[in-house]
């Protein structure tokens, strides 16, 4: 994708960088930029890339929805473009590798509805996280869901209901995020975190992401049930016979291709 594109992809290794590049529009989610992005992931997930970072050019991570696009809107057309912001989300746990968001300057509403929605996050120190519909005309009603998964009800609440800009700080000791980083680090840190996560076998860690959001939110009985059959299934693959035979013999596995 050429630098005039919404939307950029860099590969490095075995790891690929998914780039916001709306800056002139803080990143704000558009039904095309929405569409984009997921069509962004849709394409890393055909590939053989280990881990897939989202990150974004300009001042602000995103900004949210983009209001040019849902001003005036009717009520179908605005569920319509909720329902593609939904899809994005989606796609991105649905995808085999493990996304990391790497967040600087802002992310609000939807666009903190994007960073908590990525397997794993960092952040800059001096970035912020705000659900701003609590202080406006318009409640952030579809970001509250991703961030209340990750930080719990009385957090989600304090950040919907007052609308204000929450720090990195903040964001890391609740959970919205895994890291907060001194600016300079951001990249590393975020490079460091998906070495980290993306070791051992991918069908395996593919296999597991899928189960992992499976399992996610059901009540602790049903989750049992789901990860027993899940886990007695995936011990007959290539790949747990590999890891359990190099474990009891003291090796390296070596993963089937």
């Amino acid at each position: 994708m050429s630098e005039d594109n919404d939307v950029l992809l860099d590969r490095d290794g075995a790891f690929m960088t998914i780039t916001m590049n709306r800056p002139r529009r803080r990143n704000a989610l558009s039904r095309g930029f929405l569409l984009a992005l997921t069509d962004a992931f849709r394409e890393v997930a055909e590939t053989d890339a280990r881990g897939v970072i989202l990150a974004a050019n300009g001042p602000v991570f995103s900004a949210g929805h983009d209001f040019a696009d849902m001003a005036g809107a009717s009520h179908a057309d605005v569920r319509d473009l909720l329902r593609v912001c939904t899809g994005l989300m989606e796609t991105i746990q649905s995808v085999p590798q493990v996304v990391v968001a790497r967040v600087h300057g802002l992310a609000t509403a939807a666009g903190c509805q994007l960073a908590a929605s990525c397997d794993l996050a960092v952040a800059a120190e001096s970035a912020g996280f705000a659900a701003p519909g609590g202080k406006g005309g318009w409640f952030c009603h579809t970001p509250l869901v991703a961030i209340a998964h990750n930080i719990g009800r009385k957090r989600a609440a304090e950040m919907a209901l007052t609308g204000e800009v929450f720090s990195a700080a903040t964001a890391a000791e609740w959970g919205l995020i895994n890291y907060a980083v001194p600016d300079d680090e951001l990249d590393k840190a975020t490079r460091e975190l998906l070495e980290r996560a993306t070791q051992g076998s991918p069908r395996s860690k593919a296999l597991g992401k899928q189960a992992m959001y499976a399992q996610f939110d059901r009540p602790e009985q049903d989750s049992y049930a789901y990860a027993i059959e899940v886990m007695a299934a995936s011990s007959q693959t290539p790949e747990a016979q590999e890891g359990m035979t190099a474990f009891l013999g003291k090796r390296r596995p070596n993963w089937p291709a």
